[in-house]
């Protein structure tokens, strides 16, 4: 099994010696990986001839190729897989919105315990698959920069959506980790001594890229099935990252920049369409990896038999469903075995179907709505937060909040994001730590919990390779 290594940039194999990636290598491994996987983003048929780095960044179907196979590896491995070694299902444990019953053996165990450790395979794996994804990210931008003959409109889209999944990738890792590289060349020497940088200055960093994916990428999708990004899904990244900054009239106006696209997106107030692949209400989602396939999302959660395989909904998550909450209803879905009763999540219900049902969203407007009501209110708005709040709440089937002061309704907003965003990549987790409220909450309700646990810790093999990435995160 190969592993990728952000410190030295190579791939490591224990039967062969240490081949480095050159820039023509990787692009080659890319198009390999098409050809050769079972994926439905791209049908490409390869020249004849052996492709070199130039020629993949010269012709559109290969340039297209080596990008939407990106999307491929961040469908099935990594930060935003549907799989059990995704966000959704680690931090879903990690934090109060699951319940592991699984095998004991199983890596989730450590999340579910709050007991992970600097050598844990399974954080390590998320490092590596999340720097293999920025690394091919930047062998795009490169690629097409230096690209000839490339249509100026297809290298724009190509580079900014590239700056978008980087700019994605690494605003995951530094909520996670805190101060993580920011890696922006696919250059051996640079990267094998990169440092950290702080989290401010990875936002900054964030941002940049985000602002010139958006003067990049078009209006309108290029594809009609929103698995390609647009200037938007940048807009829903840069909104949330504004918010999770505290920069609230920036938040705002971000948020707001999706959500009057009323020509793109209609909030859909179907509960049962929100999750399906023509929702209307979605900004950006990832296809099946194969034709007629559906979301690993609901391979990961549904279970049809007790006790459950894997996990389940906690008491504390479904007993904070106000009655009437159509979200109880229609989003999770009982299972018993006569004597007790498990809840699973049911946003996606679909797995066995003739043709693709559902896809993995990645940003939906309910959360655009969400962010724009906190800041609003952080920002004194309050008729405008509650509008925002109740646009989320009505669709539930709940009336419009009581909520009248300023914390009262970002009390509120934080309860309607608990119920309309769980299991969806880590949301609850990341609210409760940028909240402050993670300690008062889970502390209470989770023995492992220790407050050095708000971030992972850095794999002790990186730290080991790269001395620049010292200190190891506290409590590790």
């Amino acid at each position: 099994m190969k592993n990728f290594n952000i410190n030295n940039l190579h791939w490591q194999n224990s039967a062969n010696p240490i081949w480095r990636i050159t820039f023509s290598s990787i692009c080659l491994l890319l198009l390999a990986l098409i050809i050769n996987a079972c994926d439905n983003f791209v049908d490409v048929d390869l020249p004849n001839s052996q492709l070199t780095a130039t020629a993949v960044f010269e012709e559109k179907a290969t340039a297209n190729a080596a990008m939407t196979d990106i999307y491929s590896k961040i469908r099935d491995t990594g930060l935003l897989t549907g799989s059990a070694s995704g966000l959704s299902h680690f931090l879903g444990n990690y934090a109060d919105e699951l319940k592991f019953y699984g095998d004991p053996q199983n890596g989730t165990v450590a999340f579910f315990n709050n007991s992970l450790i600097a050598s844990n395979a399974d954080v390590k794996g998320l490092w590596d698959s999340s720097y293999n994804q920025i690394y091919a990210s930047n062998a795009v931008i490169e690629g097409v920069d230096q690209s000839v003959h490339l249509p100026a409109v297809d290298r724009d889209q190509l580079k900014g959506e590239a700056l978008f999944v980087r700019a994605l990738i690494h605003f995951y890792l530094t909520n996670l980790y805190g101060a993580v590289p920011y890696i922006t060349t696919t250059n051996y020497e640079q990267n094998r001594h990169a440092v950290k940088l702080p989290v401010g200055t990875i936002y900054n960093n964030i941002k940049t890229d985000l602002e010139l994916a958006i003067q990049l990428l078009p209006e309108n999708y290029i594809s009609a099935d929103r698995v390609r990004p647009n200037k938007y899904a940048a807009h829903a990244l840069l909104a949330r990252l504004d918010l999770y900054a505290d920069l609230w009239d920036e938040a705002s106006n971000e948020a707001s920049a999706v959500l009057n696209n009323t020509g793109l997106y209609v909030y859909e107030q179907d509960l049962d369409k929100i999750f399906l692949k023509e929702s209307t209400s979605t900004i950006w989602q990832l296809a099946p990896g194969f034709s007629g396939g559906n979301t690993l999302e609901s391979v990961t959660f549904n279970f049809t038999g007790g006790p459950p395989p894997l996990s389940a909904l906690t008491t504390e998550l479904m007993s904070a469903f106000p009655i009437n909450d159509q979200r109880k209803i229609h989003w999770t879905k009982a299972v018993t075995d006569g004597t007790t009763t498990w809840y699973h999540p049911f946003k996606y219900k679909y797995s066995d179907t003739g043709s693709s049902v559902e896809f993995s969203i990645i940003f939906r407007l309910a959360e655009i709505y969400l962010i724009r009501a906190e800041a609003r209110a952080h920002s004194g708005d309050l008729i405008g937060a509650k509008e925002d709040l109740n646009k989320v709440r009505n669709t539930a089937g709940l009336g419009d909040t009581s909520a009248i002061t300023q914390t009262e309704i970002l009390d509120a907003i934080l309860q309607e994001r608990q119920l309309e965003l769980f299991t969806e990549f880590g949301n609850r987790f990341f609210d409760l730590k940028r909240m402050g409220r993670i300690q008062s909450v889970l502390s209470g309700i989770k023995t492992g919990w220790d407050a050095h646990d708000i971030l992972f810790p850095i794999p002790e093999v990186e730290l080991n390779l790269n001395p620049n990435l010292l200190p190891q995160n506290p409590g590790y």
